[in-house]
């Protein structure tokens, strides 16, 4: 693929690479994914504003693992949002999309009017990498911080990976004639290429409490290009990131021509959700007669709602369970 070559780039992920820089990104754009995302639930303003933006991040993230490979987001609090949980799944072979889903927990009677970052409270960031069978996941975690969700992954990366990373997200609600009101975001990731040896001093970083920024593992003449491409992302306008007009490579071009831009192949990206009734059946398969007994509703039925799609299963206690008979034609 060359610059300026036009593709249909809603709910993709272009990676690209500057070379004079010596750094790599992934522009984002989300439209389908977010609707399928939060048309399950009937989420607050705020909290659909977390979900979005956690679901942008995921995309970026995500592109990066492997075939096959899982990566999920986690955040949890004490505040009004509990928890928002969001998963990305590669794909299941060369060419296949990707899939994301989401979900967030939250009181309701304690949402205020405050900004959506100021309804999570004290809490986390956590990233999940799940190679698969056979394989131990790889967690890292960090402390919510910096007055975002996209300031608590920069935040992550330079303190668990000593990666310097900067995330530029918009999103919002689009409304055009003659389209229905929907959501749509778009994002640029920019990440400075790791080195041997990070530049890290051991004397805690320039963030709250100590926490490691980009700025902490750089050394100086990377922070020389770094600020210099930091200050071309900045230059960016909201309607390049979300409008409907400007392709991705296109807005490469525009911000960073001077940075020796080269772009890969796209990943598309679809809303998608793995739960099944084999897979509700395996999670209850760990309760004895008695357990599955309390579960039991009073119409006599074992029910359960998955968070992430809204899809119900309504079984037979007497099909579940340490003890369960044989499904009819199973």
């Amino acid at each position: 693929m060359t610059l300026g070559t036009k593709i249909a780039w809603d709910d993709t992920v272009l990676p690209f690479q500057l070379d004079k820089s010596d750094m790599r990104g992934r522009v984002a754009r989300l439209d389908g994914v977010l609707s399928g995302v939060l048309k399950q639930h009937d989420y607050p303003p705020q909290v659909e504003a977390l979900v979005a933006e956690m679901a942008l991040l995921t995309a970026l993230i995500g592109q990066t693992i492997k075939l096959r490979w899982k990566l999920s987001l986690q955040v949890q609090t004490n505040g009004p949002v509990r928890m928002i949980a969001t998963d990305y799944y590669g794909p299941t072979k060369e060419g296949d999309p990707a899939r994301i889903r989401a979900y967030a927990s939250f009181d309701a009677d304690r949402i205020t009017d405050a900004a959506p970052f100021d309804q999570l409270g004290d809490g986390y960031f956590a990233i999940l990498i799940d190679q698969g069978n056979g394989t131990k996941p790889y967690q890292g975690i960090s402390a919510l911080t910096g007055g975002s969700l996209k300031a608590s992954a920069e935040a992550y990366f330079a303190q668990s990976e000593q990666l310097a990373t900067r995330f530029s997200l918009r999103f919002g609600k689009s409304i055009e004639p003659g389209v229905p009101e929907h959501w749509r975001a778009g994002g640029v990731m920019l990440q400075h290429m790791p080195k041997a040896s990070p530049h890290v001093t051991g004397e805690g970083g320039s963030g709250e409490g100590g926490i490691l920024l980009a700025q902490d593992v750089l050394n100086d003449d990377d922070s020389e290009n770094w600020n210099r491409v930091n200050i071309l992302l900045d230059s960016v306008e909201d309607l390049e990131m979300i409008g409907p007009s400007v392709a991705p490579t296109d807005l490469l071009i525009r911000l960073f021509h001077e940075e020796q831009p080269r772009v890969y192949d796209a990943q598309q990206i679809k809303f998608g959700c793995t739960c099944s009734e084999d897979r509700v059946r395996a999670s209850l398969s760990i309760y004895s007669a008695k357990d599955i007994e309390k579960m039991t509703t009073p119409e006599g039925r074992v029910t359960a709602d998955c968070q992430f799609c809204g899809a119900h299963y309504d079984l037979d206690p007497k099909t579940v369970g340490k003890d369960a008979q044989e499904v009819d034609g199973a």
